[in-house]
């Protein structure tokens, strides 16, 4: 015997309305009547043979069979949405979704779009963060940026952006303040901001210091942060000297936000990749943003030989002009 299904607007009036606790706001969020919302619950719970809701005075409250039920619901109307959205742009050959790194597409993919829509104006975009140890299904994006070697992903196609380094960075307040740096020994008195999460990144602080000959350094003070945007966040508002990749902190070096105190930088065997599907790999619209990534983003990303361009120094004050002496 077939076993029956609830209708997908019963289970949307059901979800909306135990969101907001409110058949009103239920109804008004879902272009509704009260009395549809109303009445497509009440078929719900006819069909569950169970009640979802409860008065309480004036408001309305989930049962216990309803807080148990409002999970699966979620779930279902999430997945349903999520196939939708995806067979929907599998048929469109104007819409690209990119799947990014939160700091990468920030610091370095955001600022640079606008080159790809004036270039590609027919292809919409959607943009969608990466998040550490949370995996997204490849079916889910057409293209992604990601970070890592390319052995880090097999049976994709991986196109390496640029090369990376690894330096430190601070904000030009913090030598303003009479903190210089001249040279790494000059760290030990400074506060670090480290990047480290024992199931994310790898902390690159000892890895520089032994390549500054400074090795196994103790500092006054350090900060950790879990993610890198943070990180450098928190070097910009001057409270440290992070570990900088180039590929995202180059943009804050020619704005004047962060500053390269040393001329002292790690090669990296890291870096950020454009990965993709084999299949997907043959597509016009992912073709067009491959090669239009290794253009644009590896020379927005690219940084000058350490030393090539000096950063900015904060001015010293200037001396008050003499009076001049009127000739007699």
């Amino acid at each position: 015997m077939l076993r029956r299904l609830p209708s997908m607007s019963g289970l949307r009036a059901f979800e909306a309305t135990a969101r907001h606790l409110s058949f009103t706001q239920a109804a008004t969020e879902l272009n509704l009547t009260q009395g549809a919302v109303s009445h497509q619950i009440k078929n719900l719970e006819d069909m569950l043979g169970l009640k979802l809701f409860v008065r309480d005075g004036n408001a309305i409250r989930l049962t216990e069979a309803g807080q148990e039920y409002l999970t699966s619901a979620r779930a279902v109307i999430t997945e349903l949405m999520v196939a939708t959205d995806r067979a929907i742009d599998r048929q469109r050959g104007d819409v690209l979704t990119v799947a990014c790194l939160g700091t990468f597409a920030i610091k370095s993919l955001i600022p640079n779009l606008a080159d790809f829509i004036d270039r590609h104006p027919s292809i919409g975009l959607r943009v969608r963060t990466l998040v550490p140890l949370i995996e997204m299904d490849p079916q889910d994006y057409d293209v992604s940026i990601q970070y890592g070697t390319g052995a880090d992903w097999p049976g994709m196609v991986a196109h390496k952006i640029g090369a990376e380094e690894l330096f430190p960075v601070c904000a030009p307040s913090l030598l303003a303040a009479g903190r210089g740096l001249s040279s790494p020994k000059d760290l030990a008195r400074c506060t670090v901001i480290r990047t480290a999460s024992p199931l994310i990144l790898r902390d690159d602080w000892p890895l520089w210091l032994e390549k500054a000959g400074v090795s196994g350094m103790s500092f006054a003070a350090e900060i950790t942060c879990d993610l890198l945007y943070p990180s450098y966040q928190t070097a910009i508002e001057g409270l440290g000297v992070a570990m900088g990749r180039s590929s995202v902190v180059k943009g804050d070096i020619e704005r004047g936000r962060l500053v390269e105190p040393f001329a002292i930088r790690l090669p990296s065997s890291l870096g950020y990749y454009v990965v993709t599907g084999a299949e997907r790999a043959k597509l016009a619209k992912v073709k067009l943003f491959t090669d239009w990534a290794l253009e644009r983003l590896r020379a927005a990303t690219a940084m000058p030989a350490a030393g090539a361009a000096p950063h900015p120094r904060p001015r010293a004050a200037a001396a008050p002009a003499r009076p001049r002496r009127r000739a007699s």
